[in-house]
């Protein structure tokens, strides 16, 4: 359009600019459009929407939620909330990942594996039972270590979702990296890891690329076997109590019903240092919220020597890690090692994170095992995600006691934060 305007500003002269600017196109803005509960057949709802509305819609959710995602101008946007087959519209808002630290080799077991109970200096899990759906930058799909299997891009949705910044490799690893002799050891290693790409090469992505990759955990849970979805990334938002239904939040509709088809989702509580209330999808009661702490040898009684990363301390809360108040958030918060977490990285090279990103995978690995491993059922089998929830929360704060746990933890609080109970994966 601009160099159509150029081409015609040749040719007109300086009675051009007042016919340009006639002839401009509106500004269009992302969105994400809610449906009603009570429509039926939605796919074919959004085509009239479009048709009527005469925009393109960019993705188009059916199974995690009704609606769909769009680029719409103000005359648009406000025709679309006025229909009443419309529940909600909402901006199409950022999220984003973690932060890197230093790359640094580490050892087969990392002392976070070993610090959970995943492992031993001898010893370690197998692969789960159950699989685990990686949303984030995407997946190594040839890094050897894993057992990775190629799910959704929705960044560029016909390519494969390969990992092009490195951040979800890392989490993948911590998940599952395989115990074959060399490379590092996950929590459950072998354990299948699908790529779920909603963040791009700078680790940022869209609330619509999120709800895509929610929209295709969901499609493929039963199929898949998909028990557990790892999301270490957020975005402001709060929980309204009622999945999203008073608030008009698409995402979390979409993790709701994604729960419903028996997905645990297990998300980092965010790097702030701040309530995690906040941020989402931490927030969401329906979700496991995991803060970090810090470990450097893989045991408890803080004599560890220092980590990484300054300011931190062994066996303690991390000082960036957000947190939690009050019996609702505890409800539904474990703690897991964070701080100069090394894992699988791109190319077959290490990498070294930080933050409640990686905390978040040392859960997702746990419930995982919960759920079976070495083609054993383990106590969460067949259980329900918020039964699920509750029993890795009360197996770890079943292992919280003076010589066990965190400086942080509920044994050893700090002002009414709540960081959670250490998990506990040697329960299973």
């Amino acid at each position: 359009m601009k160099k159509l305007t150029l081409t015609l500003a040749a040719v007109l002269g300086a009675a051009l600019p007042t016919a340009a600017a006639e002839a401009a196109a509106p500004q269009k803005r992302p969105y994400v459009v809610t449906l009603q509960q009570s429509v039926n057949h939605s796919g074919s709802v959004v085509e009239a929407l479009g048709r009527e509305g005469r925009f393109v819609t960019r993705f188009r959710y059916v199974r995690a939620l009704k609606g769909f995602a769009a680029d719409l101008d103000a005359a648009q946007l406000k025709k679309l909330r006025k229909d009443p087959r419309v529940d909600h519209v909402q901006p199409d808002v950022t999220f984003s990942a973690g932060r890197l630290a230093p790359t640094a080799a580490g050892e087969t077991t990392p002392p976070g594996v070993r610090r959970i109970g995943a492992a031993t200096p001898t010893s370690s899990h197998q692969d789960s039972t159950a699989n685990v759906a990686v949303i984030d930058t995407g997946v190594d799909l040839d890094n050897r270590d894993l057992a990775a299997v190629d799910g959704v891009n929705c960044v560029k949705p016909k390519k494969a979702a390969d990992d092009d910044n490195g951040h979800g490799t890392n989490i993948a690893g911590v998940i599952g990296a395989r115990n074959q002799g060399s490379g590092f050891t996950g929590v459950a290693p072998g354990t299948r890891v699908y790529s779920v790409k909603v963040l791009d090469a700078r680790a940022g992505g869209s609330l619509s690329q999120v709800l895509c990759g929610i929209e295709w955990v969901t499609a493929n849970a039963r199929a898949l076997n998909i028990r557990v979805a790892n999301m270490s990334i957020g975005a402001t938002g709060r929980d309204d109590g009622d999945c999203g239904a008073i608030s008009g939040d698409a995402q979390h509709q979409a993790i709701c019903r994604s729960v419903e088809a028996g997905v645990t989702y297990v998300a980092s509580a965010g790097n702030a240092a701040e309530d995690f209330a906040s941020t989402v999808p931490a927030a969401y009661s329906e979700v496991l919220a995991v803060t970090a702490m810090t470990d450097t040898d893989g045991v408890p009684g803080a004599a560890g020597g220092e980590p990484c990363e300054a300011g931190e301390s062994d066996d303690s809360y991390a000082t960036y890690s957000n947190f939690g108040y009050g019996p609702g958030a505890a409800a539904h918060t474990v703690a897991a090692p964070g701080t100069c977490i090394t894992s699988t990285g791109l190319r077959g090279e290490p990498s070294t994170y930080l933050g409640t990103s990686q905390a978040a995978p040392h859960v997702a690995g746990t419930v995982a095992l919960c759920h079976g491993s070495a083609g054993r059922a383990g106590p969460c089998a067949g259980l329900p995600p918020g039964r699920v929830i509750e029993r890795i929360r009360s197996d770890a704060a079943s292992r919280v006691t003076a010589s066990n746990g965190f400086f942080g933890d509920p044994a050893r609080t700090l002002g009414g934060r709540v960081f959670g109970p250490l998990v506990a994966a040697d329960a299973y």
